[in-house]
């Protein structure tokens, strides 16, 4: 009986092996294979004017790239870029779903327009709000006009330039936050909130002792999940501003995409990489700690 049962254990392992092994091969190739490369080349001096590994460099491309002031310019812009668009957002996002979590009317045509921005492609949006923005053709342009106020050249600013795509990541990503968020409070529990309402509690008490504390878990991913699509941010930059004016608004994907293509130096482009890689896998780590942490250790 127990060679019986091993055998049909076996056979079941071989069995998931089997069924996994096309999702292992594609995951190997298409992300394992790339990182494994990048990781090699940012230890030569390997670039598309010399493809070679003949020149074995160390950590010199990692000190170069730690060196470059450009590099911490784009570091800079990045963090303030993502700081502000996912408090942004998050705030925005969950006032919105909390509004969407009662019984209001034309629901579904609500959830409809929030739909059409987040399925939108960036380069899309980008190129929609390029020609809003226009400072003599764009229709944003036009409305300030009939108020009495002069055009304003929203992407060749070098301060209004930021924020201008600000606006435009907002517009596009908040759709995402809210959904998010709003399936988290639709899935709460009903009973803590009857009970509240017995014992006499309002709305803003059972906000702030009964949702937030609930909605904790999905808060944390809504925002790790956001923050990891905020430091990979690199249609819009590439469409509105190209980085500029100047390097006003250049993030460190578009540092890494001009040091590679414009550079043609590959190798301190993959290290440039990994350290950015290394600056979300801190931010991800601290965020995921700090979900899972017991109230006992919080207190």
């Amino acid at each position: 009986m127990r060679k019986r049962r091993g055998g049909i254990k076996r056979s079941e392992r071989l069995a998931g092996w089997a069924f996994v092994a096309p999702s292992l091969a594609v995951m190997i190739g298409v992300i394992a294979a790339p990182l494994f490369f990048s990781l090699i080349v940012s230890f030569y001096g390997y670039t598309f004017v010399n493809p070679t590994f003949s020149v074995f460099l160390g950590l010199e491309n990692y000190k170069n790239a730690l060196t470059d002031p450009y590099f911490w310019n784009s570091l800079w812009v990045t963090v303030k870029f993502v700081v502000l668009v996912v408090s942004l957002e998050f705030t925005l996002g969950f006032l919105v779903a909390l509004m969407l979590n009662r019984e209001i009317r034309f629901k579904r045509f609500y959830y409809t327009i929030l739909t059409l921005p987040m399925v939108m492609s960036p380069v899309a949006v980008g190129l929609i709000w390029k020609m809003l923005l226009h400072p003599d053709l764009g229709v944003l342009n036009y409305f300030l006009g009939l108020l009495g106020i002069g055009p304003v050249n929203w992407l060749a600013n070098s301060k209004m330039a930021f924020w201008s795509v600000l606006m435009v990541d907002i517009w596009q990503q908040i759709s995402f936050m809210i959904l998010l968020l709003l399936a988290g409070l639709v899935s709460l529990p009903k009973e803590p909130y009857e009970a509240a309402t017995i014992d006499g509690a309002n709305e803003v008490q059972k906000l702030f002792y009964i949702t937030i504390p609930l909605m904790r878990p999905v808060m944390v991913a809504a925002i790790v999940i956001r923050t990891i699509f905020a430091f990979r941010t690199y249609d819009l930059i590439y469409v509105l501003t190209r980085g500029g004016p100047g390097i006003s608004t250049e993030v460190l994907s578009y540092f890494i995409y001009r040091k590679t293509f414009m550079g043609l130096n590959l190798a301190e482009a993959a290290a440039t990489s990994y350290v950015l890689l290394g600056v979300v896998m801190l931010f991800v780590i601290v965020a995921f700690r700090a979900v899972y942490r017991s109230p006992q250790e919080g207190t």
